[in-house]
């Protein structure tokens, strides 16, 4: 069992102690985060003059190595050590000597952990911002070729009004929108180092804090180290805009899931995103989307296991807080592949525009439609309700759609009704006729269309170390 540590021990930890305790069989993700956290602290102890140049040059340049290794496979990361930081620090002693022996000074596990942490998480961030404007591009691009496709729109899972497809997949566009804002926040909060909190009280070695967090690109320094060392705010915060960006893939996969059945028809999925049945020849099952849908339990599962390992931790650091890495990388590992999956998906699924359509015409969606017709023409709104009540009584009857009715049939219900009803209650009108900003006619459709397109022309994630403005 190779461990840095061991003066103060008398006997050694015995093996399931150990295996229990170790870390490397997951935080080896780390080793990028670990070797360049430690290349920037060993160029300020140089710097400051707790190193000589000479030192501080020959440890940077052995890390060069060793990372250049672990990232080409040559170095293989050994799981006899209890983490990923032992792990370097022994492969550097083992090449240097005593001189490799400096690299931790006035540093502590805990700061070297909170930092390799913080730096993952912080790409993480950025990649998962990356995928969601991918997924709004596809969104939008379903938006653009779609709005004139005339669907259903409901609440309740009843067919209410009628809508866009356009207008259907804005709604998910915003959605995704805010989850991208909510990265940012996220960036702008935990953009901050703890290199240099020590174990939780700082150091007596005049180090540069500053100058290892701009060397990291970082806004600057935790100020204070306590709170250096056990915050793990951020990543909650992670976790939780992770499960939001999972629940709006579910609520969508849900859909998805709906109008692939052979009750709606509405879209058919692409054979590359779809499988079938071993017994049964005929079908076609909306697999991605039902799994997109079940994982986002898993992700929620991962904030309340972060959340409840956190509530009853003094500060500052404690060993629970080991447990924040394996969740969150699943987590994080889930939410990247649904939503690069979902995209994949979306992007190829064929839309049935004249089952669409012929679903809203008889889904009654333009009652309401019909119902302003006639308060237009003097009818007092209550009464117009209950005469077009019994229009969709009298159709459900029949089983026509209300613009099959012929005028006499209108008239036999009420005498206010004219030829130019059909025109009044026709599906393009009543979706055309919304214009507001928001609503899914034609030309306000267009105008957010613009504006979304404006948007992902210009909203480039910020490198790190600059602040948005």
């Amino acid at each position: 069992m190779a461990q840095l540590w061991g003066g103060r021990f008398t006997k050694e930890t015995d093996r399931l102690v150990y295996q229990f305790n170790a870390s490397i069989s997951f935080d080896r993700r780390f080793v990028t985060q670990d070797i360049e956290g430690s290349m920037a602290h060993v160029r300020m102890l140089g710097k400051q003059g707790i190193l000589t140049q000479e030192e501080a040059a020959q440890i940077t340049a052995e890390l060069k190595k060793i990372l250049a290794e672990t990232q080409d496979g040559t170095l293989e990361i050994s799981e006899e050590y209890e983490d990923i930081h032992s792990f370097v620090e022994a492969v550097l002693i083992q090449r240097i000597g005593d001189t490799g022996k400096k690299l931790h000074t006035g540093r502590s596990r805990n700061d070297q952990v909170a930092l390799d942490m913080r730096m993952y998480t912080r790409e993480q961030v950025q990649q998962t911002d990356a995928l969601l404007k991918e997924l709004l591009e596809a969104v939008l691009a379903v938006m653009k070729a779609h709005t004139q496709t005339i669907m259903p729109g409901f609440t309740h899972l009843q067919k209410a009004q009628p809508v866009t497809l356009a207008h259907h997949m804005g709604a998910y566009f915003e959605m995704f929108k805010r989850d991208r804002l909510r990265m940012r926040d996220i960036y702008e909060r935990m953009n901050y180092c703890p290199l240099g909190s020590g174990a939780l009280a700082g150091t007596t070695y005049p180090l540069d804090r500053a100058d290892t967090a701009q060397a990291l690109g970082f806004y600057g320094p935790m100020l204070n180290s306590m709170d250096g060392v056990s915050d793990r705010d951020y990543l909650i915060e992670f976790l939780s805009a992770l499960c939001t960006v999972m629940m709006h893939l579910s609520r969508f996969s849900e859909e998805i899931i709906i109008w692939n059945s052979n009750e709606y028809q509405f879209v058919e999925i692409d054979d590359a995103y779809s499988t079938g049945s071993s017994i049964m020849p005929q079908k076609k099952n909306p697999d991605i989307a039902e799994l997109v849908r079940g994982k986002t339990g898993r992700v929620y599962g991962a904030l309340l296991s972060l959340l409840t390992a956190m509530k009853g931790l003094p500060l500052a650091y404690n060993k629970d807080m080991q447990e924040d890495k394996e969740l969150t990388f699943d987590a994080i590992d889930t939410a990247k592949g649904c939503l690069a999956l979902f995209r994949g998906m979306l992007s190829t699924i064929r839309f049935r525009k004249e089952r669409m359509r012929e679903s809203a015409a008889l889904g009654f969606t333009n009652a309401t439609d019909a119902a302003d017709y006639l308060v237009n023409h003097g009818v007092p709104f209550r009464d117009a309700h209950g005469i077009v009540g019994k229009i969709v009584l009298y159709c459900i009857e029949k089983n026509i759609a209300i613009d099959e009715m012929s005028l006499d049939e209108f008239k036999s219900i009420s005498p206010v009704f004219e030829e130019d009803i059909y025109e009044a209650i026709s599906m393009e009108a009543c979706v055309n006729k919304r214009l507001t900003i928001g609503a899914p006619g034609k030309e306000a459709m267009e105008q957010v269309i613009a504006l979304e397109e404006a948007y992902l022309a210009q909203s480039a994630f910020p490198q790190a170390g600059q602040r948005e403005q």
